[in-house]
């Protein structure tokens, strides 16, 4: 199983120069790759948002200047926002940035969980489904074929034009992320995509039968399960003790949900919630390397999954608290899974 990280690049809303707070947010960032990097994490994963509080707009291009500083680790979007987007220019741009890499990019492809995307650039909510629907249509064409014909309602066709550059990997990997909607899960194994399910509350055992529909699906399209990868995206830290993680990732996880449950009407979180969230069979992995293993291991069990992405570097996250948690992550907590996981395979 792949182990990695994702992250928003979460940067001080308030913050009187912005230009300021985001070039600190970028350089600290590129730090936590190029750790993540050196000490054998498999996936780097940066999302997008249009807000002020999240710094990462262009995660091709952070991604790109990632890929020339680092030599292993495979770099994702997490997710890109496709139906505010031109797909054309999303291939192009993670094509680039597949070179720079020599052949380490991915595309993620998503709705996004906020819509502040659709009037920046344009677009009506009305035509949300169709909007995402069409354009991940459109970017597996450009994907599978060097010269493209296309034509749908959202916009003009392309009548045999070329998408250059190509990247190095063919395929250049795409995969699908949702947040729980069976519909896209279905959809997803249908189109034999590659699937990444966020779980960022609940008990994550009930997000199983998300994969079970996944895979059904992809076996009535005539596509193998088998051949299918999924992953699963969480929040979580890992510190020296189980208690210093937690007392360390509280405030800034709960500065972020209590700010978007302000947003959408959810209602406060607390330390008790938090604490019991971070249990045997809740949705954070906070802990010391042995305890996040285990959970780590335990989830597998439950959902067969190919992928394991955390999201550590969220809200006012202290630096160096990171940098600490990510070298936990990659030299402590990656080999125990990884025995854990070899162990099980060789006695079944």
């Amino acid at each position: 199983m792949e182990l990695g990280l994702y992250t928003f690049a979460d940067v001080d809303p308030n913050a009187a120069n912005k230009g300021a707070e985001a070039k600190r947010r970028v350089d600290e960032l590129l730090a936590e790759i190029r750790l993540a990097d050196e000490v054998g994490l498999d996936v780097f994963g940066l999302g997008e948002h249009h807000r002020p509080d999240y710094m990462a707009s262009s995660p091709a291009t952070i991604l790109a200047a990632a890929a020339v500083q680092t030599k292993n680790i495979r770099l994702t979007s997490a997710v890109s926002v496709l139906s505010s987007d031109d797909p054309v220019r999303v291939f192009q741009q993670f094509a680039t940035a597949d070179l720079l890499s020599n052949g380490r990019v991915e595309m993620m492809a998503g709705r996004g969980s906020f819509i502040e995307s659709f009037p920046l650039f344009g677009y009506d909510l009305e035509d949300y489904d169709l909007l995402f629907a069409e354009k991940l249509q459109l970017l597996m064409e450009i994907r599978d074929n060097e010269i493209v014909t296309w034509e749908g309602e959202t916009r003009k066709p392309i009548q045999a034009r070329g998408v250059y550059p190509r990247p190095l990997q063919d395929p250049l990997p795409l995969w699908i992320a949702i947040g729980g909607t069976p519909q896209s899960a279905a959809r997803a194994g249908y189109l034999g995509l590659p699937l990444a399910l966020a779980i960022i509350g609940g008990e994550p055992h009930r997000f199983a039968p998300l994969f079970d529909l996944y895979r059904q699906s992809a076996a009535k399209a005539g596509v193998d399960p088998a051949s299918l990868k999924t992953s699963i995206n969480v929040h979580g830290f890992i510190h020296d003790t189980t208690q210093s993680a937690a007392d360390i990732f509280y405030e800034p996880q709960a500065t972020v949900m209590n700010r978007i449950g302000r947003e959408r009407g959810w209602g406060p979180t607390s330390r008790a919630h938090f604490d019991a969230s971070r249990g045997p069979t809740g949705a954070l992995f906070v802990g010391d390397p042995e305890a996040v293993a285990g959970k780590i291991v335990a989830m597998h069990g439950i959902f067969k999954n190919d992928r394991f992405l955390m999201q550590m570097a969220i809200g006012p996250m202290p630096h160096l608290e990171l940098m600490r948690g990510i070298e936990l992550y990659g030299t402590k907590v990656a080999p125990l899974v990884r025995q854990a996981l070899t162990s099980k395979a060789s006695s079944a």
